[in-house]
Order: C-alpha cells, then sequence, then structure tokens
C-alpha cells in the first residue's frame, strides 16, 4: 500500500501545485515569486526536486526549508529523488548513470568532497560514502510520501493504477508510469501528475508545456518539461475554491515582434517523444509534410530537423500569428527562414524570420 499522507484544507486558502523542479533552484523560486506564494498559501511540491539540472542538494536544502517555515508546505517524493536506491540495491548500471549524468545529485555529493567514482572499487564502498556524507538528505527524501489526498485531488508524481483501490498501486507503478494522461483510473477525485512532459500529449494540438487538463478521465497533468524540453517551463496550477489556473516560468530569452505576421495554414502539432519516425510525403522550402509512423498523422516539420527518416528530438510543428510590438520568447532562431517562438500563453510555435 502506498504511503499517502491526507491533507485538510482550510477552506478559503489557495492551494498551488507544482512538480518536476529538477534541481532548476532559480527557476522555482522565480515560480514562487511570480505566483506571490506566502505561508498563507498551500504548497504542494509533487517529485523530482533532483536531478537535470545543476542544483539538486541546493534544492533539496531550499525545499526543506520552506517546509519547516510552513505547516501548510507538502513535498512527495518522485522517481529522480530515489536513484540512490541503486547504489544501496547494488545495480551495477547506476555506475554508468553517474559517470554520464553531469547533472545528478549523485555527482553533487561526490563532487562536494572532491571525490569520482573511480575512488570506489564496489557499490558498497559508494553506499558507505552518501550515507556518511549525506544521510541526513538521503533519510529525508526516503520518508517524504508518495503523494497526497485531499478532498478533492489525488496528487501522486506519475499516476495511479486503474484498479478497485488506487492505495494499493505499486510504489514504481506511482512514481515511474509513462503517459499517465493516456490511461485511466477508478478514483473518484482528480487525479494531480508530473513526471511525464505534457506537450508529448499534443502532437495534434497547439504545441504547448502547459497543464494538459483532461476532466473526462479527471486527469491533470502538471509537468511543464523543465530541463527536459527545449522550450520547458515550470509550472504552477493554482486552486482557489473551484476555480483552477495557472502560471509558469522558463529560462528562454524575451524579444519584441518588429512586424505584424498573420499565419493561415492553421497547421497544429507537436512531434515529440518517443514517436520521432516520420515518413516525408511532400518536401517545401523550410518545412516538409510527414507521416508520423506511430501515430498515423501527417505533420509539417522543419527540413533541419528530419534526416533518414527520423525527427531529430522535439519539435513544434505549429505555426503562429504574431503582432507588433508583441513579447515572444526565442525558442530556436538558427534554421532558414523561420523562428521558433512562444507566446506568453506558452504556445510554441514557427513564424517567418524578419
Amino acid at each position: 500500500m502506498l504511503t499517502i499522507q491526507h491533507v485538510a484544507l482550510e477552506k478559503g486558502k489557495r492551494v498551488i501545485i507544482t512538480s518536476d523542479i529538477h534541481a532548476n533552484l532559480p527557476l522555482f523560486k522565480r515560480l514562487l515569486e511570480k505566483v506571490g506564494y506566502s505561508t498563507e498559501d498551500y504548497l504542494f511540491i509533487v517529485g523530482d526536486l533532483c536531478e537535470k539540472g545543476p542544483d539538486s542538494l541546493g534544492t533539496i536544502a531550499f525545499t526543506r526549508e520552506l517546509a519547516g517555515a510552513s505547516d501548510r508546505v507538502f513535498i512527495s517524493k518522485g522517481n529522480c529523488d530515489v536513484l540512490h536506491r541503486y547504489v544501496f540495491n547494488n545495480v551495477e548500471s547506476i555506475w554508468n548513470y553517474i559517470e554520464k549524468q553531469r547533472y545528478s545529485v549523485l555527482n553533487e555529493m561526490l563532487v562536494a568532497h572532491d571525490k569520482r567514482t573511480e575512488d570506489f572499487e564496489t557499490l558498497a564502498e559508494l553506499g558507505l560514502f552518501y550515507r556518511e556524507n549525506f544521510g541526513d538528505e538521503l533519510e529525508w527524501l526516503e520518508h517524504l510520501p508518495v503523494g497526497f489526498e485531499t478532498d478533492d485531488f489525488i496528487l501522486i508524481h506519475a499516476g495511479i493504477e486503474d484498479i478497485g483501490d488506487w492505495r494499493q498501486t505499486e510504489e514504481q507503478f506511482a512514481l515511474s508510469v509513462p503517459s499517465f494522461g493516456e490511461k485511466g483510473h477508478q478514483a473518484d477525485k482528480t487525479v494531480i501528475v508530473g513526471h511525464w512532459p505534457t506537450v508529448n500529449y499534443r502532437a495534434a494540438a497547439e504545441s504547448s508545456n502547459n497543464p494538459f487538463i483532461d476532466y473526462k478521465k479527471k486527469i491533470i497533468s502538471i509537468d511543464g518539461g523543465n530541463c527536459i524540453k527545449r522550450d520547458g517551463q515550470l509550472n504552477a496550477l493554482i486552486v482557489e475554491g473551484d476555480e483552477l489556473s495557472y502560471i509558469f516560468v522558463d529560462d528562454l530569452e524575451e524579444r519584441i515582434v518588429t512586424t505584424d505576421h498573420t499565419d493561415d495554414t492553421g497547421r497544429i502539432g507537436t512531434v515529440t517523444y518517443p514517436n520521432y519516425e516520420v515518413d516525408v510525403l511532400q518536401v517545401d522550402t523550410h518545412f516538409s509534410l510527414c507521416l508520423n509512423r506511430s501515430l498515423g498523422i501527417e505533420q509539417w516539420v522543419k527540413n533541419e530537423f528530419i534526416q533518414d527518416g527520423i525527427c531529430s528530438g522535439d519539435s513544434s510543428t505549429t505555426f503562429l500569428s504574431v503582432r507588433k510590438g508583441e513579447t515572444v520568447s526565442i525558442v530556436l532562431d538558427s534554421f532558414d527562414g523561420y523562428m521558433l517562438v512562444k507566446k506568453r500563453d506558452g504556445t510554441v510555435g514557427w513564424i517567418p524570420k524578419g
């Protein structure tokens, strides 16, 4: 049975929910500032404090301070917060992960003591190092609950199993199941999750990393692809009474549009993980019409992304209209003819250069 903490929310208080900070501490602090967080608010962080970004240890320390300063801060674990288990469970593949993943809490701990993996002959020795020097942090991460339950919501990192008693979900599933938004559940409450970037659900919709809300399935996904996607962001879902809203922050550079442009193509969509295989149907100057093999849908892909029937990574296939004087964020401007931008509403797409 999962370790689930029930939280009785005081009526009239604002609830702020975020996830997948991924060691991007400056961005998290900006998010709290933008949302106007105070200790009067409830703040839920639904897993993945660590990994991908440069400051896992700083993020752990800061979120512990937040929790210590308010009894309305609730933090649950994600799969990236328990990677140390691979060391203690003697999983040899973790050596390769530590060596290749520069931004990892396991690497940060080594660097903090001027150590490298070569200094340890066995995982038992490495584990002893972690316990002796960072036992407090590891114990804190391990004792985080897997999720929270309120009167209206279940908050959990990746998802719950589609079974009669969702509390019987296996922890591995709860922390790591992919693409929960494409699945279902039998709980009588809306499930709020992170883990799976929301843009992965938008192959045939306007491209964005905004929260993905499915009222029919009672699932809200909030992982904005921070530190993972080129145009990723850190989302905050805000609950005030019966009203839902959200804001986001990202690390992209902003510019001012100097010319009006109206898109008349109506093209929308995203090529995203794991559906990168395409068949080229028509080649134009800057984009090619492609059939996405896995999804069976047609998408207009920037030519520079296509090589030997593969789209080389995530790419918006959405085209945008912009107004003179409008502020947009630049995602990519190194390709011919068009640049990839993000609008202030979070929509990501292509506009002509100039």
